[in-house]
């Protein structure tokens, strides 16, 4: 139902979305590809489940990666930002994170994810957020998606 009134908002604002997506693996450009008429905004997505697309696909040096780590609120911008460049949309949604069942040595607890919003006017400026979640998996990815698809209604109406 949120990502119904999602996509009909941006028809109405004749305003197109694309995403970058690492922890929810397409899920999020899928539910909106879900609503009868979403191809009249949805422009595409990306999916850089792995580091080295993030670095083949986006640019984003593997240095860069290393630095701040693949789950960083840096990552997740960078992500935004190159996906703008490739999906040229006016809203670019970038996700990376956590989603278990395990911590690796070195990275981000379980449940982390990173967000990052590149939304027309403003498209200099980045909106991010960060938040642990708790639950499995799936659970974590859905969730994640479904704040998301809400915070972008609320900015956008």
């Amino acid at each position: 139902m949120e990502a119904k009134k999602l996509v009909n908002l941006l028809n109405k604002k004749k305003l197109t979305i694309g995403s970058v997506e690492s922890l929810t693996a397409g899920l999020f450009i899928a539910t909106l590809a879900d609503v009868p008429g979403a191809s009249k905004v949805v422009r595409g997505g990306l999916v850089t489940y792995q580091s080295s697309f993030k670095t083949s696909l986006l640019g984003i040096k593997k240095e860069t990666i290393n630095k701040y780590g693949v789950v960083s609120k840096e990552i997740a911008t960078l992500m935004a930002k190159e996906g703008k460049k490739i999906l040229k949309s006016d809203i670019v949604v970038s996700f990376t994170g956590n989603a278990g069942p395990t911590k690796e040595k070195g990275g981000a607890e379980v449940g982390r994810v990173h967000v990052a919003i590149l939304c027309k006017p403003n498209v200099t400026k980045i909106n991010n957020f960060t938040k642990v979640y708790k639950g499995q998996r799936n659970a974590i990815r859905k969730a994640v998606v479904s704040d998301v698809i809400k915070q972008l209604y609320q900015k956008l109406k």
